[in-house]
């Protein structure tokens, strides 16, 4: 069931990314020259079939201009709905100090705390 959220959001994502880049008249060759990555590697995330990492969405954003907030959002990096933590979230992601790896085990412990500290759901079946 994850694997199919996950494969939703990283196919909008692609369709997000490659709508952003037709809107500003750039081949994938020359957004993959821009960003630093191979034009098979940004048609795979472009097509859903690859999930990029924080730092290359945040090099996708600022050669496509728009706000890596936006590209964490649609990633499924950051969830704008549920309230909480958005502002963690976004501060492990912005924060050069730390590898990919580190970033993502962050988010990871992040994300099962919040989820042991929910509150309960009534499961009664009246």
């Amino acid at each position: 069931m994850a694997k199919t959220k996950v494969g939703r959001t990283v196919g909008s994502l692609g369709d997000y990314l490659r709508e952003q880049r037709t809107q500003s008249r750039l081949s994938l060759r020359q957004l993959a020259e821009q960003v630093g990555v191979s034009n098979p590697y940004l048609s795979q995330i472009e097509r859903g079939l690859r999930r990029p990492s924080a730092e290359v969405l945040q090099q996708l954003a600022k050669a496509l201009r728009i706000s890596a907030e936006q590209l964490y959002i649609r990633a499924g990096i950051v969830s704008p709905t549920d309230g909480v933590g958005g502002d963690v979230e976004l501060a492990v992601l912005g924060d050069a100090g730390l590898t990919e790896r580190q970033k993502q085990t962050l988010l990871d412990v992040y994300a099962s705390f919040v989820a042991i500290n929910e509150p309960p759901t009534d499961q009664s079946t009246d």
